[in-house]
């Protein structure tokens, strides 16, 4: 059964997409920690970061440096954190966080945005993605 990336991947799911590859996707979380939180996925369907083959996971380390990136000139923020945890959806994943704080990094305060601010959000990060 395909994953709920794998149906946001193929248009089944909506999202607030940030940054597209023919190999990656990047897309606003949902529940962030702060605004601009964005994920970072490969289109190849893969549990584990670590099971990724070399090429993937190298070229999935610079599509998240790209968007870094592009998330640090669109939002006010001390630094971009990354992180993988994996354990929520069973699909290779890097949380890319704008952080204030430490808090930012620790998944225990989520924010809330309107979908007008996702959507502003997404479409600013995106014109700063090269």
């Amino acid at each position: 059964m395909a994953t709920l990336f794998t149906k946001i991947i193929n248009g089944e799911i909506p999202s607030y997409k940030v940054a597209e590859t023919q190999d990656y996707l990047a897309f606003l979380d949902i529940n962030p920690n702060a605004k601009g939180h964005t994920l970072c996925i490969p289109k190849k369907e893969v549990d584990k970061i670590f099971d990724l083959d070399k090429d993937t996971y190298l070229g999935l380390m610079e599509f998240s440096r790209r968007v870094a990136i592009a998330i640090e000139r669109a939002v006010a923020c001390k630094r971009v954190g990354m992180t993988v945890i994996g354990l929520e959806v069973p699909h290779v994943h890097v949380h890319l966080i704008p952080l204030h704080n430490m808090e930012n990094a620790r998944f225990t305060h989520k924010e809330k945005l309107s979908p007008a601010e996702f959507e502003a959000m997404a479409t600013k990060i995106a014109s700063h993605f090269n």
